[in-house]
């Protein structure tokens, strides 16, 4: 029988009044006035908010091939500290996730290290090269149990493999998600084309490569009866598009990263490349469109696009440089701080953007349940009144390329479960030999 935990004196999300929650046997026992027995993990969560664990659609771990940046027991430490306990690890790996053999060794590499959920994503195209679908349905039926599949870094372009791509899936019950860039409009570009990278000297990137791809896609999804996903939505133009797919009843859904809520293309003026990221920083009415979007529920989700880079990828030339940013462990406080002190969603909303419907999008029976009697323990522990000030060397990935170094931040996650496990605590990682890895 596994050790039972006890969170006491917690608002489930942030609602009502302070309850006890104890979990034990991977679940949740009892929720109440309840007395600590002999032996029971006690975790005091007085004025805090308990909330289902996060689930992440679109992280980059690098392992294999680039274990110098961030390796799968790194990048689980980050998500576990960041109050996840399921992530989606994206196919751009080298080798490439384009078979099942490397899938099943990500999955299996997840497992070994138990710290969170890690869900390999398949590569839609054979090394990414967009011209020959990858064996989707072998994946899909290993062990790993594939269930999302993107090329992200890069566009499935093609408009007749994009389709066949979403016909596949629709048979295998799997997921697309698309990388929506349309590469001819963004040959050598490396800002938001506006009035800043014009200022800066740094080739534009228009709205309109995305735009295209998300209308193009949302229009196959409807020919072919399935589904598609939007990876990080960027530009008001996007939400436009998936707000009128979805009113045209499209199976349609939508990811906004925390960057893409809080930062906008001003951040460009000093060339620090830890601000270039695929898709670019936009203006602020971008922003304010997908705060908008994300509010109403146009946007379904907040994914990080988690993306570590060694330094010499990154101290560089902005045009030389690697695109990406760390995001597993900030993504709860930049979304307290654009969405929830705003007023646009409050915790159960934060529960529903950052859980819920990831889970759900996905197709995960365990992670992003109510916080009831019987459900799995999956839960994050979030202080809301905390603040901490963020410093790339401190934070658990092996990369440091972070946009929020120095900024104070509201909101922290004190402890995470993974199955009534305690994954992470005050800022200690623990894998499921109960080792302490990081933090």
């Amino acid at each position: 029988m596994s050790e039972k935990v006890l969170i006491t004196g917690v608002r489930l999300y942030g609602e009502g009044e302070p309850v006890d929650v104890l979990v034990g046997d991977g679940e949740i026992l009892e929720i109440g006035d309840i007395t600590a027995g002999e032996g029971t993990d006690v975790i005091d969560g007085a004025g805090q908010v308990l909330l289902p664990g996060f689930v992440d659609l679109h992280t980059h771990l690098r392992e294999p091939g680039r274990e110098d940046t961030e390796t799968i027991e790194t990048g689980s430490a980050a998500a576990a500290l960041g109050g996840y306990t399921a992530v989606f690890a994206m196919a751009n790996t080298s080798p490439v996730a384009d078979s099942v053999v490397v899938t099943d060794h990500v999955w299996r590499r997840g497992q070994d290290v138990g710290i969170v959920d890690v869900h390999p994503v398949g590569a839609v195209t054979v090394g990414l090269e967009g011209k020959q679908l990858a064996e989707m349905g072998t994946m899909a039926a290993g062990v790993g149990n594939v269930r999302m599949f993107s090329d992200d870094g890069k566009c499935v372009d093609d408009p007749l493999l994009m389709r066949r791509a979403l016909e596949y899936a629709s048979s295998l019950g799997v997921l697309i998600a698309q990388h929506a860039e349309e590469p001819r409009l963004t040959v050598g570009a490396v800002a938001h084309e506006g009035p800043n990278a014009a200022r800066l000297g740094l080739a534009g990137w228009p709205r309109a490569a995305e735009e295209s791809i998300v209308a193009r896609d949302a229009l196959l999804a409807r020919d072919a009866g399935t589904r598609v996903h939007i990876c990080h939505a960027s530009t008001a133009g996007t939400v436009e598009l998936v707000k009128w797919a979805k009113g045209q009843g499209i199976s349609i859904t939508a990811e906004v990263t925390p960057h893409h809520l809080l930062l906008d293309d001003s951040r460009l003026a000093t060339y620090d490349a830890v601000n270039k990221v695929n898709p670019p920083l936009r203006e602020t009415s971008d922003v304010e469109a997908l705060r908008q979007g994300l509010a109403d529920g146009t946007i379904d989700c907040v994914a990080t696009d988690h993306a570590p880079h060694a330094e010499q990828d990154k101290c560089c030339e902005f045009a030389a440089a690697r695109p990406g940013m760390l995001g597993l462990e900030t993504a709860l406080s930049i979304v307290v701080r654009t969405m929830v002190e705003p007023g646009l969603i409050d915790w159960r909303g934060v529960a529903k953007v950052m859980s819920e419907r990831p889970a759900e999008i996905v197709g995960l029976p365990d992670q992003g349940r109510p916080i009831e009697v019987g459900e799995p323990a999956n839960l994050a522990l979030v202080d809301p009144d905390a603040s901490w000030t963020v410093t790339g060397p401190a934070l658990a990935s092996i990369a440091n390329n972070t946009p929020y170094e120095a900024m104070t931040l509201p909101g922290r996650v004190t402890a995470t479960l993974l199955r009534g496990r305690v994954t992470a605590r005050d800022g200690v990682v623990r894998s499921k030999t109960d080792s302490e890895i990081g933090g």
